[in-house]
């Protein structure tokens, strides 16, 4: 199994930065894409930052320019650096994983964090 770890969320004031880390661990043969998603109340899953499996990186326009993303792959860490923060961006933040899990069987299935709540004041 693999498990992804999230870390960073809180309260900040429009116009603050917040800082997200997630961490992958268990039965990694490789990682094929990482990245974050939020869910506001109400609203469906969304695309925040991902790394695509050429290691590109892809931004809604919602938040290119505010938010980078980066990732560490000898640690299996990926993080979220979020600057100009509006109240629109307050969600829970969840980390994403495409991981292969066998070397002998090519197959990558999709993994989650447990998720992290991002609140903008105005």
């Amino acid at each position: 199994q693999v498990q992804l770890v999230e870390s960073g969320g809180g309260l900040v004031q429009a116009g603050g930065s917040l800082r997200l880390s997630c961490a992958a661990s268990g039965s990694i043969f490789s990682i094929n894409g990482m990245g974050w998603y939020r869910q506001a109340p109400g609203k469906q899953r969304e695309l925040v930052a991902r790394f695509r499996s050429d290691g590109s990186a892809d931004y809604p326009d919602s938040v290119k320019g505010r938010f980078t993303i980066s990732r560490d792959n000898a640690k299996n860490t990926v993080a979220l650096q979020m600057n100009s923060l509006k109240p629109e961006d307050t969600a829970v933040y969840y980390c994403n994983a495409v991981v292969r899990i066998s070397g002998s069987v090519n197959i990558n299935s999709n993994y989650w964090g447990q998720g992290t709540q991002v609140t903008v004041s105005s």
